[in-house]
């Protein structure tokens, strides 16, 4: 089993990555860390509140990350994918009662389980803060898994660069150039993990937990954001579970090590850089860019996750 720390800023896609983690039997879930990013902090907080009282796991404590990028820009949010309160049409009770645990207990839980894995599928600006704060990250964590970049295809915010790069491209380098056993997943395979509803109405007729209830009108929202955007798709990829099956399943996508640079820049920003070159040697560190996917096997573990819970 997967002892995780996950970073996300729910949005539809980090949304439903929370509840793949909440409900696969292979990973436990220590702590959500809430930040800005697809919608506000507060946003992202009260989203992650509502689907852990959905889940029944109000046992999962809910950590508060950062409110904006250390670029020292305002954050931009993306309402028109994940809709105001970034679960498309769902609006989270007004009357949720949400208790955040502080940041510093993020040491602390990191200390009291050796060799947990921490995934972020958001802005890496508070995973970079926990590094720049503490001690030791990289040497005490088993394995970082990040949903980020695009390496030789095209980005998803500008013609190079991807969402959670791009956000906070600073943030993103300093990971990169700092931290060890990374495992990123690009666009090069978040984009192939497309769920339509055909497959939501598979996964809901196999289970009625309550966690999992909300998935039609959420992909539904979600999907026809993506039919805007890409004429034609049929369904809408979700990057930040496919990170989260990818964590659990490795054998599921192909991997090559090399050493990566996100540019900071005006010119480029947020673009993911890597050497693909014939003659380019392994990265010196263990940093493991995926570019390949096997889709069904994806589907497979996705659906059998979702549904898993029964009826």
């Amino acid at each position: 089993m997967k002892k995780i720390i996950l970073f996300a800023d729910p949005g539809i896609d980090d949304s439903v990555a929370i509840m793949y983690a909440l409900l696969n039997p292979e990973i436990k879930v220590l702590a959500i860390v809430s930040s800005y990013g697809n919608v506000t902090k507060e946003q992202a907080t009260d989203n992650i509140a509502y689907l852990l009282k959905l889940a029944g796991r109000e046992d999962v404590p809910i950590i508060g990350g950062t409110n904006a990028p250390s670029t020292g820009k305002p954050p931009t949010y993306y309402p028109e994918i994940h809709g105001k309160e970034g679960l498309g049409p769902i609006r989270p009770p007004e009357d949720l009662q949400v208790e955040l645990t502080n940041f510093s207990e993020l040491y602390t839980i990191i200390k009291n389980n050796p060799g947990l894995t921490i995934v972020d599928v958001g802005r890496n600006t508070s995973l970079a803060a926990l590094f720049l704060l503490g001690e030791n990250l990289t040497k005490d964590v088993s394995e970082f898994y990040i949903m980020g970049g695009a390496f030789l295809v095209p980005g998803n915010v500008t013609p190079l660069a991807e969402a959670n790069f791009y956000g906070d491209p600073t943030a993103s380098n300093l990971v990169m150039q700092n931290f060890d056993n990374l495992y990123i997943a690009p666009l090069n395979v978040t984009n192939k993990a497309i769920i339509t509803m055909e497959h939501v109405n598979t996964i809901l007729d196999m289970t009625d937990h309550p966690l999992v209830q909300i998935l039609d009108d959420v992909m539904e929202y979600y999907i026809e954001a993506y039919k805007k955007l890409i004429p034609g798709i049929g369904g809408a990829p979700l990057h930040d579970a496919v990170t989260l099956s990818l964590m659990v399943n490795p054998s599921m996508g192909k991997t090559i090590r090399r050493e990566v640079e996100v540019f900071t820049g005006v010119s480029g920003m947020g673009t993911s850089s890597a050497d693909f070159r014939v003659s380019s040697k392994n990265a010196e560190k263990n940093i493991n860019i995926f570019l390949e996917l096997d889709y069904e096997a994806f589907l497979k573990d996705f659906i059998q996750v979702m549904g898993g819970p029964g009826k």
